[in-house]
Formats: C-alpha cells, structure tokens, sequence
C-alpha cells in the first residue's frame, strides 16, 4: 500500500494523467517485468551451469525483492528531479546505481554465507565484483529505460497540448470568418430593401424584411463549428434566395444539380451563402439581360465538389479585376475552407466565358450519420425557381 501511495505522488506528476492511477499502474507493472525477467534469466543461468535453483532460491527471492524495493526508490529520485535536463538524470543514475548494486550485492554476499546453500560455487572477492557490476548494469540499465520512459510521456503530453492548441485556434479562426460574412451579407441586403423602398415597391420590401428576419433567426441558431448536411445547408439558401427574388425575380432564375445520395454530405455551415451571394451580385450587376444560377454537387473520388455557375445573356465586365476572388465574401470563404481542410479545401473562381463565372468549392467527402447531427430542424427543401 506504500508503494502505491508514493507511487500515485510522485509518478502522477509525469504528465500522462493528472489523476495518476495509469502512471503508477504502468511504472510498478514495468518493475515487476523488468525484475521478473532477470530472476528468470539468473535461474536458467544457474541450470546451464548444472547448480540446482532451488538450492538458492530463498537468496534470490530476498535479493529480488530488494532489487525491486532500490529500484523504486531510484525511480522516485528521477521523478523529483524531473525538471532536469536529459543529461543530468543520466549522470545522477550513475552513482544511484552504484549505491544500489552495492546495496544489493552486499545483501546477496551476506546472506549467502549466512544461509550456506548446498551449492558448488565459493562466493569469494572476485565473484563479489562480478556480482556488484552486474548490479550497476542492472539498475543503470533500468534508469536509462525510465528516463527514456519518462520523456516520452512528456512528448506525448506535449504533443497532446499542442494539437489541442491548435484545434482551439482553427476553431477560433472559422468562427471569426465565419461571423465576419454575416455583417457583409446584412449590409447587402439592407441595400436591396433600400432599393425597395426607392422603386416604391413597399409590399415587396414588407415581404423582403420577413424572411431576412427568418433567414438570420435560423443563422443566429447555427453553430459556426458544427457541420450542416448539403441538405441542411441548400434549405437555408432557398431562404436567401427568396430574399434576393422578391427585388429580382424578373432577371434571374435557380436550378439545383444535386444528386440524392449526396444530400447527407456534410458541410460548414453557410459555405455555399457567400458563393450565391457574389453570382447574383456580380452576375447583375457586371452584366445586362437575364442571370442564370446554378448549383451543383458532385463526388470526385473522395472529394467533394460544389459549384456555384452565373451565366448571363451578355458578356460580364469585370473591370480591371483578372479574378473575382477579391472580394469579402469569397476570400473569407476561401481562408475558411483553407484552415478547416488544409490538404483538400480549396476555391477557384473565375470566368469560364465572357458570359459564364463559375466558384468551385472542393473538401473532402464525409458523410453524415444518422443521429449524428445535433441543432435545430430545418424544414423545408431547397427548390428550383
């Protein structure tokens, strides 16, 4: 019982489990191997040069038992320098495992002359020696083990610290992006019930504030760092699109390209709301006559792809600009699948034609579960208009 107590003190402090049951678990089994298997290998020693262990087992019983005991005494020493470099415990295990050979060997010396085995071997100075530097093999042996040990769990703590580090700063970063687009979004949409109001349309206006009042109650229930599925997610962008529709629905029209088996494709949620966002702002506004909006899904391999596609009737003019991906909504959705998916996330947008602009959205094909998904039930499907 001692031997766990001391055991849970000092060993927790390693870094492996602040409650140190598992350390000390670990660490004392590690004893009992590693002693295990020497009182083994002695006692077949003994047998090849045809001594009868029994003869001497009572010795190597109480030998053992004292090794054990040095041993954890010389394990709780490295533990309570534990803030010492690498090379200062390696040296300090010198002397320790000198002392404890000594220690040990001078039990063994004793009480072999004290017991007297009926055994065929005279226990003089020389084998004394012998004994003693097979000892400081041992226990200096066992000390660079542990050190050894004991480094690793400090790796893999420290390594566990900084993933979680990270994780927390990716975490950080998406949702900062991820509100960042709202405001963008709102102030575009302010400016579209503004133009309302100046045409002197004010039942569409009325209708406009309605479901941009529904669309942000259902984007404020979001958690920006939980996945939606591809279903969830064209279901709240039939809920924008019926905000843009009621000022233009005489210039544009939606269609949706979505195959069913990826409809439990998961997502971020609102990726897709800045990409229909740029198409029906640009698509109108660098361009005349009657936009065309599509949105696709596909699976490329174990890759997801997602395309927003505007096509208009003339070409669009673009100004100066070789690349619409300058703006807030389109950079803020390309950092954000950056830093969610660094080796398969990325965005390319540009013009396919004078009067095609495509976004094409990849990250990796992860499919959702059922009972996996947790916020609050969007009803309703996304449809064509």
């Amino acid at each position: 019982m001692l031997l766990k107590n001391l055991a849970y003190e000092q060993f927790e402090m390693m870094g492996s489990d602040r409650n140190g049951a598992e350390p000390s678990a670990v660490v004392i089994k590690l004893m009992l191997g590693f002693w295990a298997t020497e009182f083994l290998m002695s006692t077949s020693l003994w047998v090849l040069l045809g001594v009868n262990p029994l003869n001497y087992l009572p010795i190597k019983v109480g030998v053992s038992l004292l090794s054990l005991l040095l041993t954890f005494v010389l394990t709780w020493i490295l533990v309570s320098v534990r803030t010492s470099s690498i090379i200062s415990k390696i040296f300090l295990s010198f002397p320790m495992s000198i002392l404890a050979a000594l220690a040990a060997t001078s039990v063994d010396f004793a009480l072999f002359h004290a017991i007297d085995p009926a055994v065929a071997v005279e226990y003089d100075r020389e084998n004394f020696c012998y004994t003693l530097f097979y000892g400081i093999s041992l226990f200096l042996g066992w000390s660079c083990f542990f050190i050894a040990h004991m480094y690793n769990l400090e790796a893999r703590a420290h390594q566990q610290r900084s993933a979680i580090s990270r994780e927390e700063a990716l975490n950080a970063k998406v949702q900062a992006l991820h509100y960042q687009i709202n405001p963008h979004f709102l102030f575009n949409t302010l400016n579209s019930i503004v133009g309302l109001i100046e045409e002197g349309a004010s039942k569409h206006a009325s209708l406009m504030v309605i479901s941009l009042s529904s669309f942000l109650r259902k984007m404020l229930e979001l958690d920006p760092l939980r996945d939606l599925t591809l279903s969830e997610e064209l279901a709240l962008e039939a809920e924008y699109l019926m905000i843009e529709q009621e000022r233009f629905s005489d210039r544009m029209s939606v269609s949706l390209q979505i195959p069913p088996d990826l409809g439990d494709a998961l997502v971020p949620s609102l990726i897709l709301q800045p990409l229909i966002e740029n198409a029906i702002k640009h698509g109108l506004r660098c361009s005349t006559g009657f936009l065309k909006i599509t949105i696709t899904a596909a699976q490329n391999g174990e890759a997801l792809a997602l395309s927003v596609d505007n096509v208009t009737q003339t070409p669009m003019q673009f100004g100066g600009a070789a690349r619409s991906g300058l703006g807030i909504g389109l950079a803020n959705v390309e950092q954000r699948i950056r830093a969610r998916f660094p080796q398969m996330g990325s965005l390319i947008a540009g013009p396919v034609s004078p009067t095609h602009f495509r976004a094409l959205l990849t990250m990796p094909l992860r499919t959702a579960k059922r009972g996996d998904l947790a916020g609050p039930h969007l009803d309703g499907r996304p449809r064509s208009t």
